[in-house]
């Protein structure tokens, strides 16, 4: 019985169990490999992990032709088995041959070979490259085949695919790991969250970061200059708009440096005279007005400032009706977080936290900083301050004293000022 064709046939079914740990080794490091390390090892000259980034470009069509060679050489090799078994035990050799060659493709075929991809996946996706591009090549014709006739069925049930779309997103790929690292330990809150609001620039506009209007430090420009002098040094900023007969009509930015080297230079002989005080033309010192609209991302705004050598915009809604300021200082902000100097207060972060564990937030907090203080998860898709927020989820504005209570916190308003809710108490139900 031990024939030439036995050993033979015994020799097919071992190098196709060896095939088959090589489909399966290779599907797991290619797709468990990171394209970030392939990629900087190509870089550095590595000729097999930039095969693999481009055998990774379609991901797709690489896993349909694994999932093809897995599949065509694990049936193959149980067909072989069973004949073999058949031969040697007869009918009870269907039996033996499912039991062994089970335990086979699982332990030599599965798991070991998926657990060495997995624990080099850069290494072994390098090395699986060259001869995986090959069998994706000599596949093309059949996986495009199968593709198509997937999607027909899927079409077929009221299933739409798109052929162009990605799985996850790059920036869900990376928010996922560093979620996944922050809740395991490696990476630090504020590291994450630095990482996650410079991806989001791109995502938000001015509007839901700008200082609303209500909020903007203002001064008459028909003010008599000692006065706009007292103003521009009492205010913590530096930058402060100036407006004619009523704020929304701005004429231009007072830049506090601007207006001294102006007083210093009529102090040049000793003293300022009240008939130069008096003839002191506020507009020579100022910066003509930036207006940008609401609708701008922080990313493309943020690239305007650079290219402008500004760091000061007014933002305007679709009518050119003033709506607040954002600075490039708002802006990095969502990226490093409260930027704080010597004129802040403590006061300015709007967050105090009480002995309960609950916090005292200023309504006009944004929800996202909320978020990054308390590490919380509040939606702020439908709002985006606090106070919005409840208005939202109320559906009314709510009077003080009222309590209420979604997305797994207690939401209490404490003041308000005329309609707007200025404090509330939010504290987490669990």
């Amino acid at each position: 019985m031990l024939d030439a064709v036995f050993w033979t046939t015994a020799g097919a079914i071992l190098f196709l169990l060896v095939l088959s740990g090589f489909f399966s080794g290779s599907e797991t490091a290619l797709t468990a490999a990171s394209r970030g390390k392939l990629r900087a090892n190509a870089d550095k000259g590595d000729k097999g992990a930039q095969r693999a980034v481009d055998v990774t470009e379609d991901q797709e069509r690489l896993i349909g032709s694994v999932l093809l060679g897995n599949n065509l050489v694990n049936i193959l090799a149980t067909s072989l088995a069973t004949t073999l078994f058949l031969r040697l035990f007869g009918e009870n050799g269907v039996a033996l041959a499912t039991i062994i060659m089970t335990t086979l493709v699982l332990i030599f075929a599965e798991v070991l070979p998926k657990t060495y991809a997995i624990t080099n996946p850069e290494r072994a996706a390098s090395f699986a490259a060259r001869p995986i591009s090959i069998i994706v090549t000599i596949f093309a014709p059949v996986v495009s085949f199968v593709r198509v006739l997937v999607r027909g069925v899927l079409r077929l049930v009221g299933v739409q695919t798109d052929p162009d779309s990605n799985i996850l997103a790059v920036r869900e790929e990376i928010a996922g790991a560093l979620q996944l690292g922050h809740s395991e330990g490696v990476v630090e809150k504020e590291d994450r969250d630095r990482i996650l609001g410079a991806l989001d620039l791109a995502e938000r506009t001015v509007e839901e970061v700008m200082l609303h209007r209500t909020e903007i430090e203002m001064i008459d420009a028909a003010l008599p200059a000692g006065e706009i002098l007292r103003l521009c040094l009492e205010s913590s900023h530096t930058r402060l708009p100036l407006y004619r007969d009523e704020p929304e009509n701005i004429v231009g930015v007072l830049h506090a440096k601007d207006l001294l080297r102006a007083m210093h230079r009529m102090l040049a002989d000793g003293r300022i005279e009240p008939e130069e005080m008096a003839d002191f033309d506020i507009l020579t010192v100022t910066m003509k007005p930036y207006f940008v609209p609401e609708t701008t991302t922080l990313d493309d705004q943020m690239r305007r400032f650079l290219a402008r050598n500004t760091h000061f915009a007014l933002v305007v809604d679709e009518y050119g009706i003033l709506q607040g300021l954002i600075t490039l200082e708002d802006i990095l902000e969502e990226i490093v977080g409260e930027i704080t100097d010597e004129h802040d207060t403590d006061d300015d972060n709007g967050l105090e936290m009480e002995e309960d564990g609950g916090y005292r937030v200023e309504g006009s907090m944004t929800i996202r900083d909320l978020n990054r203080a308390a590490d919380w998860a509040l939606p702020d898709d439908e709002a985006n301050t606090v106070a919005g927020l409840v208005i939202h989820e109320a559906q009314m504005i709510p009077m003080v004293g009222q309590v209420f209570s979604f997305h797994g916190f207690r939401f209490e308003v404490l003041a308000k000022e005329e309609n707007r809710v200025s404090e509330l108490k939010i504290t987490p139900l669990s």
